[in-house]
């Protein structure tokens, strides 16, 4: 199985998903890696990424994501996974835990503020919230919570 923690920009995927992978004592992996450098540049730009931008990227990531499940034991990913057709598309044919950190624009926007050394920043928030289609089949956290609460509500919402 494959853990993904997903959401928009600044919600916590990464620092969650360290917690959560060093938690089950499995591997952790950041989506962001995984984009080629012009779909980086675009987005440190402010531009949005379209979904002709983000196929290879999902493509890339599946294909991963396929090895992970061979090769590694509780390997955890950040994605942001916004559309339902990208979740079809890196689910595809693996068993795959979706987890969304759910938090309102006003308390990310503040973090990305906060946060340092990272390519997306808060003008891309909003197109994010636009194209955010919240999953039907995800463990949902409020990501208002310390991490290490977060972490704790993932780990019962996997049991449960």
């Amino acid at each position: 199985m494959v853990i993904v923690i997903m959401g928009v920009t600044g919600s916590g995927k990464t620092t969650v998903g360290r917690k959560l992978a060093g938690k089950l004592g499995g591997s952790f992996y950041d989506a962001d890696d995984f984009h080629p450098p012009g779909n980086k540049e675009k987005m440190s730009r402010g531009i949005p990424l379209t979904d002709e931008d983000r196929l290879p990227w999902l493509q890339s990531l599946h294909q991963a994501m396929e090895k992970w499940t061979i090769e590694k034991n509780s390997p955890v990913l950040a994605c942001s996974a916004l559309k339902q057709k990208y979740r079809d598309l890196l689910a595809a044919g693996l068993d795959v835990k979706w987890i969304y950190l759910k938090g309102d624009r006003e308390t990310i926007r503040q973090r990305i503020k906060e946060r340092q050394d990272h390519f997306a920043g808060s003008q891309l928030l909003e197109s994010q919230f636009e194209a955010l289609e919240e999953p039907r089949d995800a463990v949902v956290v409020d990501l208002g919570e310390d991490p290490d609460t977060i972490v704790g509500r993932i780990l019962e919402g996997l049991e449960g």
